[in-house]
């Protein structure tokens, strides 16, 4: 890793980053930076110790002339997602993440950059390493899983958190403050299926959608960014439609909550087509690069011929599998009537697997508002029932309610306005932020979270803007000195 990093300022936050990037923590493989937070907070001499599902609480005395200050959980996650250009040769179990300075932006060499949620990590490391920083009394939080599955959030006991106040380090717009986030439900549909033989003068074909920006499957859920997943299954249902295009295999997407970049799929047609099937997908192809031009100018569709598979999908199945996928829902399904610009609910159509007799497809179903959370979901479910699929809700985790009346609100609000002159955007996010959850154990708690601008987030091309973290840093430590003190 260049040492060009390691000299970026604020050096503190910068080389924690460094730090931590060099430990692989993918979603539920957290073991060694689980060890290596362990071991940060036992080297400064601080209480130190994991739950029962694996969170790291490391816990830190006020300084002096802090004590009767509310004490305050600084709140991140340890894992992140794990996406890497399809031309990138990188193993993210092994590898600490390669990262290089591009103008103001630090970014990753064909991967993410972990800078989600890496920064907010880096910046409680920061403090709790500090010896001249004013806070008072620190719960340090250090949450699992938050990318897969919310896991170390909803299995968080009541009781074992001191403070009184949330800050939570996982906003990705440096003007922005949170107060609320949308809750999601992971809507997976499965069903076996027969395979038929394939028809003798068939010619095999390889389908490849690529080069789309991908992305949050939250906050970039509403820039009408190209679905890898709904650009193949468009294709496959004209091949079908107009040339009895039959399915071998399908793979598309990656990640639940990451929108899909790329999917393939190996078909096959009848030789008497052949000729004809090249040309009109070719002007199917037009057509999609045409309507993405703006939003996905990278976007790749290769249609190539390759050997013949051994066996195809029963032509019922399907059809019902391309319309059923049609029929589904992706992207925005409702604004919010009550925030401006806010996404209310959403869908994210993020992995459909077809192999092997067997049919997977993932969704990630957000919203703010709990029912029309489910309400989606049950839009979802009915399609994919329709065409025999089992259907299953989990992974379900509440959204956070805004809280208008904050007392830390205020506090944030008025440093912003001093150290920036402007009023700061005082938002709720389509992400699935981890306070919502919290919140269920811990009622009482003021929460609120804000964190440096960071775009991509979700996709190789996620960067960290480096004038944004200084702009950070210094909002972080002025709120720390500002903590309200305690009400007796």
């Amino acid at each position: 890793m260049s040492q060009e990093i390691r000299n970026l300022e604020p050096k503190v936050l910068w080389n924690k980053f460094a730090d931590l990037n060099a430990v692989p923590r993918p979603s539920k493989k957290e073991e060694r930076v689980i060890q290596f937070m362990k071991d940060f907070g036992n080297s400064l001499g601080l209480e130190t110790f994991e739950d029962e599902i694996r969170n790291v609480i490391i816990r830190k005395p006020a300084t002096p002339g802090m004590e009767n200050r509310k004490t305050v959980v600084l709140q991140g996650h340890l894992d992140m997602v794990h996406q890497k250009n399809n031309d990138t040769d990188f193993d993210f179990l092994t590898q600490g993440i390669d990262m290089y300075v591009d103008g103001d932006w630090v970014r990753a060499r064909g991967t993410t950059l972990g800078a989600d949620n890496g920064l907010g990590v880096a910046a409680i490391m920061a403090i709790l390493e500090s010896t001249n920083i004013p806070h008072p009394a620190i719960d340090a939080l250090f949450t699992i899983d938050e990318e897969t599955g919310m896991t170390g959030a909803l299995n968080l006991k009541g009781g074992i958190l001191k403070g009184e106040i949330l800050l939570n380090l996982d906003t990705e717009e440096d003007d922005e403050i949170d107060i609320g986030c949308a809750g999601g439900v992971d809507v997976t549909a499965t069903r076996s299926y027969s395979t038929e033989e394939v028809s003798e003068g068939s010619v095999g074909y390889t389908v490849t959608v690529k080069g789309l920006n991908g992305g949050h499957s939250g906050m970039d859920i509403h820039k009408g960014l190209g679905n890898a997943n709904k650009i193949m299954n468009r294709l496959l249902f004209d091949g079908f439609e107009n040339f009895g295009l039959q399915i071998a295999e399908i793979s598309g997407g990656s990640l639940r909550n990451a929108i899909p970049r790329e999917s393939f799929a190996k078909v096959i047609v009848a030789g008497m087509y052949d000729e004809a099937f090249v040309f009109d997908m070719q002007e199917i192809i037009n057509d999609i690069k045409f309507e993405f031009k703006t939003t996905e100018p990278n976007l790749t569709i290769e249609i190539v011929k390759s050997d013949l598979p051994k066996s195809v999908m029963d032509l019922g199945v399907q059809e019902g599998l391309l319309r059923a996928i049609y029929t589904a829902h992706n992207g925005v399904y409702r604004m919010s009537a009550d925030m401006e610009d806010l996404v209310e609910t959403s869908n994210n159509i993020a992995r459909i697997i077809v192999k092997d007799g067997e049919i997977s497809i993932q969704n990630l179903t957000r919203s703010s508002v709990e029912s029309s959370k489910m309400d989606l979901a049950n839009a979802l479910r009915s399609a994919y029932e329709l065409f025999g699929c089992e259907v299953e809700f989990g992974g379900s985790y509440p959204g956070w309610t805004p809280n208008v009346k904050s007392e830390i609100l205020d506090v944030l609000v008025h440093i912003y306005e001093k150290q920036n002159g402007t009023k700061p955007n005082v938002v709720a996010c389509h992400a699935g932020l981890e306070c919502g959850i919290l919140g269920t154990n811990y009622p009482g708690m003021d929460m609120i979270s804000f964190g440096p601008t960071i775009h991509g987030a979700h996709s190789p091309d996620e960067r960290a803007s480096i004038k944004s973290s200084q702009k950070f840093w210094k909002f972080f430590l002025e709120i720390l000195a500002n903590i309200p003190e305690r009400r007796n």
